[in-house]
């Protein structure tokens, strides 16, 4: 049959094994590169059936510990205190709410084999960037970890490995494909207002206020709000509110601009030296977000760099960066995962899925609600 016809064919689903399958199979903890083709969800993903349990749990915890694929676990009965170090050594686990213990290794669902099936079906899409996503968040939370806190040098650094990923991701073939099926308009310049100061006594207000295009965090509006930024660490007296303008307060990166760099070092370069979420955490005591509508992507990873961060009960967050063949790009792999840990920074990514408000402050991704004023 003509090609434009063709049924695609089905692509393999990952595995389910035991935990105690793990050690002795290593084609089970590193991308499998086949001379077949480009890589697939079951190259880089491997779902792990806790409820089977482990023998020997310190040796499926080492094992995982020098994984560099994707671990997904799932859990449909409580685990055993012992098979804890397992599940904290996975990507992220999966399981029945009414299962759900402390910490945040796990993301109560209604069916864990059917969460797990749809994570598989986005990593088939974008395995490239999946497993990019993986190896990053495993790596930053290593250093967050080894900082001491989640405020210190480790941030930095963690941001610098995050840029790495993206960058390398920029030009590969999953975003060319996304950018080639959503070809970039062209952009209206950026008005002189973009984003707004007022300063009445020692309270500096920064308002994002480009709503018409709901706070895109565009070249020219995240330059303005460094500028901002800036006003701030200049003078120590000062502490900020951030807030966005319109019916959001971020969307996240102006889309028509991703992959415009001149290339995907430079945008490297560029990412760390005009970083609106570096900019945030080196005063993040000082400054205080408040959300409200659509918080995507740079939306809500920018903001989570403040010690403090308000949000609206209609406030929503969101990290769709897989779905371009990309990982979060502004910080995120480093803020979000310094408040909710790299399991559900992992799910919110592999996913897309919206948090809503009320779930984003049981996670920790917001620090109170509040309406605004």
């Amino acid at each position: 049959m003509p090609a434009a016809q063709q049924t695609p064919a089905a692509q393999p689903v990952p595995r389910t094994v035991r935990p105690d399958e793990l050690p002795a199979e290593p084609d089970l903890l590193h991308p499998v590169v086949t001379p077949a083709g480009p890589p697939r969800g079951a190259d880089v993903l491997t779902i792990v059936d806790l409820d089977a349990g482990a023998r020997d749990p310190d040796a499926v915890a080492r094992a995982l510990a020098g994984s560099t694929r994707l671990t997904i676990g799932i859990a449909r009965e409580p685990w055993d205190d012992a098979l804890q170090p397992v599940v904290e050594a996975l990507t992220l686990t999966l399981c029945l709410p009414a299962v759900a213990a402390p910490g945040r290794a796990h993301v109560p669902v209604p069916d864990p084999a059917a969460a797990a099936a749809e994570i598989a079906a986005a990593a088939d899409r974008t395995p490239r960037a999946a497993l990019a996503l993986g190896n990053v968040l495993r790596i930053n939370a290593r250093l967050l970890d080894a900082a001491g806190s989640p405020w210190t040098r480790g941030v930095e650094d963690a941001v610098a490995t995050e840029s790495l990923a993206y960058s390398a991701l920029l030009a590969g073939p999953e975003f060319a494909a996304w950018r080639t099926e959503h070809p970039p308009r062209p952009e209206p310049p950026v008005p002189p207002d973009a984003v707004l100061l007022d300063r009445e006594g020692d309270l500096l207000r920064i308002t994002l206020n480009r709503p018409d295009r709901r706070n895109a965090l565009g070249h020219g509006l995240r330059d303005a709000l460094i500028d901002g930024l800036d006003v701030l660490a200049a003078d120590p007296a000062l502490r900020a509110e951030l807030r966005g303008s319109g019916p959001s307060f971020s969307s996240g990166g102006d889309l028509d601009e991703f992959g415009t760099a001149a290339d995907p070092a430079t945008a490297h370069v560029v990412r760390l030296a005009r970083s609106a979420g570096l900019r945030v955490h080196r005063d993040r005591e000082r400054i205080t977000p408040y959300l409200h509508g659509a918080c995507v992507g740079a939306g809500i990873e920018v903001p989570a760099f403040a010690a403090t961060v308000v949000a609206a009960a209609d406030a929503w967050c969101r990290l769709p960066e897989l779905s371009l063949g990309l990982i979060p790009g502004a910080g995120g792999t480093a803020s979000v995962t310094a408040r909710i840990g790299r399991w559900r920074t992992a799910w919110m990514t592999l996913t897309g899925a919206r948090l809503t408000a009320r779930h984003a402050l049981a996670w920790g991704l917001v620090d109170r609600l509040e309406e605004p004023s």
